[in-house]
């Protein structure tokens, strides 16, 4: 069995230019494209919206999301 090893940093740092949704800790949700990430895994979202119990809360241009916040990511599948 041969699988391959993703490392989180790794998949974040393909994934830029793509649209995600993440959740924080605090049950906030963003969505939007990702501008740029680091090593801590803080990520810098472009069209940004805020998003709380699935209700939009407010449109953002860039927001900085810090890495420890962050419950999950989701990268949106292109279709």
């Amino acid at each position: 069995m041969s699988q391959s090893v993703k490392k989180p940093l790794n998949v974040l740092q393909k994934a830029v230019n793509k649209h995600v949704s993440i959740r924080l800790k605090s049950d906030l949700e963003y969505r939007g494209k990702i501008y740029n990430v680091d090593s801590y895994m803080n990520i810098i979202l472009t069209d940004a919206e805020e998003y709380n119990s699935g209700n939009l809360i407010a449109n953002y241009g860039k927001v900085v999301i810090r890495g420890s916040n962050v419950l999950f990511i989701k990268i949106d599948d292109e279709i």
